[in-house]
């Protein structure tokens, strides 16, 4: 089995419910979830909106390889809703968006997928929920830890943790 740390995004519709069904058919279909961040609301990155994202890490445990976890994320993503991948030039809202942020302590370099997520270390909404799991997990790229990585983010965007 691997482990494979994700990120799960909504700006759209209901949003918490979204990643709740994401996380349903991830547990399904992608590996058993074995750890979950809270939730945070989150301003968009890249793009202006009104609508703010709702994020949440998770951890995973998987027998997939990285491409086929990257197929099935891609197609739950699909079937709830979410019509094209954007490109790194034109990021956009979306009902769900799933990143594969780091895969056991591999790294992956191929045009369709980036492991560690290529840009992680700049995202603070991904850096502070994925903390939240995996502080200590090792970036295999920059060899520091998420928490050392979030304590060097230049990002500046508000991420407030979402109170239940």
């Amino acid at each position: 089995m691997h482990s494979a740390f994700l990120l799960l995004g909504s700006n759209m519709g209901d949003k918490t419910n979204l990643l709740q069904q994401a996380r349903e058919l991830l547990n399904e279909q992608a590996g058993t979830i074995v750890q979950q961040s809270s939730l945070y609301k989150s301003e968009p990155w890249g793009f202006v909106s009104p609508d703010w994202f709702v994020n949440q890490a998770l951890k995973i445990e998987t027998a997939l390889t990285p491409l086929q976890l990257l197929a099935v994320t891609q197609q739950i993503e699909k079937s709830l809703g979410r019509k094209q991948k954007s490109t790194t030039e034109n990021y956009s809202s979306r009902p769900i968006d799933i990143d594969i942020l780091l895969y056991d302590n591999t790294t992956t370099h191929l045009p369709e997928l980036i492991i560690p997520h290529a840009q992680l270390h700049e995202r603070r909404f991904a850096l502070i929920p994925l903390c939240e799991i995996a502080a200590t997990i090792i970036h295999p790229n920059f060899q520091q830890g998420i928490s050392e990585l979030l304590a060097q983010c230049k990002d500046k965007g508000i991420v407030d943790l979402i109170k239940n």
